[in-house]
């Protein structure tokens, strides 16, 4: 049979054009399956080493032309507990940095990727009903029964991935009671390029600069709380949201709609075999702790691109050396990042004495020791 194209990436999200658009550049043949969706009114936290990498492989030219830098993160302790930790300030400048990396919105930077493909990539509005495995090449069902070929096949299509539930990438999941809301908020003061913390009993209230007085809001509480403070209207969220805010920054004011997503954990047992890789939320997904979501996405396209572009692809089975060597790239980091944040998150959450010193400890530690706290900084920021 003859296949359509040298790769097929299904899904249309920040990871999948991400993907798609890199692949495209490298100069391979690429077919992009992205239905359209709603418009995303997330923003994303990128430290440096994305941003890097979204320059090196021409995804964005100039970071402070579409995002708002962000040089510091200051933590609030704002529980009742018996052992609170100190209010800890992370400054870039102690790594010679002068960000720590840029908040986007995530609807600019899927414009932005969209404006760097180039015209030879594929981008159809379709969504895939199937998905097998014949001889070297990937064999996609459209919904309107046609059939797609191509050696490799890039799963971008989310936590509940067609592609990898196809491909028998067994995974493991965790729902938490915990949900995120996420607004846009002006603020009485500016909030400068920090992004301020207040961690609460059931998850933060964390606050991101986003220009001016303007912040995006990420608040993680019980989704039954959020929903009931939601459907309270506007008044009484915004009353909700100045006292959350302990009115550091003044009077707060929402300046968009406010949305709720359920959390859940997400790992696969690998991160691609037999000619299928899997990238973004369909490989990995947890809590907005740490920045790490789409950080941790971007890595994953970096990394195709490398074990892709290590491959000869002269060869029939080209795509199944690829997919394993990306899978043993992988490997690692989805492991360590996973389990940092899972570990973070939970503590964050935990009512027992022990932890809870624990969490103090470590936080007097990273305040007090210069050097430790550089180890953290790279860590989170996801230096390899």
């Amino acid at each position: 049979m003859t296949q359509d194209a040298d790769v097929i990436v299904v899904g249309g999200g920040l990871a999948g054009l991400a993907a798609a658009v890199a692949l495209a550049r490298a100069g391979l043949d690429v077919i992009h399956l992205a239905p359209v969706a709603p418009p995303d009114r997330r923003t994303s936290a990128l430290m440096m080493p994305s941003v890097d990498f979204l320059r090196d492989s021409g995804l964005v030219d100039d970071p402070a032309a579409i995002g708002h830098p962000l040089s510091a993160i200051r933590i609030i302790d704002a529980t009742p507990r018996l052992i609170r930790a100190p209010e800890t300030l992370f400054d870039a400048a102690e790594t010679g940095l002068a960000a720590f990396g840029w908040n986007f919105a995530n609807a600019t930077l899927l414009a932005q990727f969209d404006a760097a493909a180039p015209e030879t990539l594929k981008t159809r509005n379709a969504a895939v009903t199937a998905y097998m495995r014949e001889d070297n090449e990937g064999l996609v069902t459209l919904v309107d029964g046609s059939e797609l070929r191509a050696p490799l096949v890039v799963g971008a299509d989310g936590k509940k991935s067609l592609i990898r539930a196809a491909a028998n990438i067994g995974t493991r999941e965790h729902h938490f009671e915990q949900a995120a809301l996420v607004a846009d908020l002006d603020l009485g003061r500016p909030i400068g390029n920090t992004s301020v913390e207040f961690h609460y009993p059931n998850g933060p209230f964390t606050l991101v600069p986003a220009g001016g007085k303007r912040a995006n809001l990420v608040w993680i509480e019980q989704e039954q709380r959020l929903r009931q403070v939601q459907a309270e209207g506007p008044e009484a969220l915004t009353a909700t949201l100045n006292e959350r805010s302990q009115r550091l920054f003044g009077a707060i004011m929402l300046a968009s709609p406010s949305f709720v997503f359920p959390l859940s954990t997400l790992t696969v047992d690998e991160a691609g075999h037999d000619g299928t890789m899997l990238v973004g939320e369909a490989a990995h997904a947890f809590p907005p702790i740490g920045a790490q979501g789409l950080n941790l996405g971007l890595r994953d396209v970096a990394d195709m691109l490398e074990a892709v572009m290590a491959t000869d692809r002269s060869l029939p089975n080209w795509a199944l050396t690829a997919s394993t060597g990306y899978a043993q790239r992988r490997a690692g980091d989805l492991a360590r990042t996973g389990g940092m944040v899972d570990t973070l998150f939970r503590s964050l959450l935990a009512e027992m004495l022990p932890t809870q010193a624990l969490r103090a400890g470590g936080l007097w530690a990273l305040k007090l020791l210069p050097p430790l706290r550089r180890q953290a900084f790279a860590l989170g920021m996801g230096q390899r």
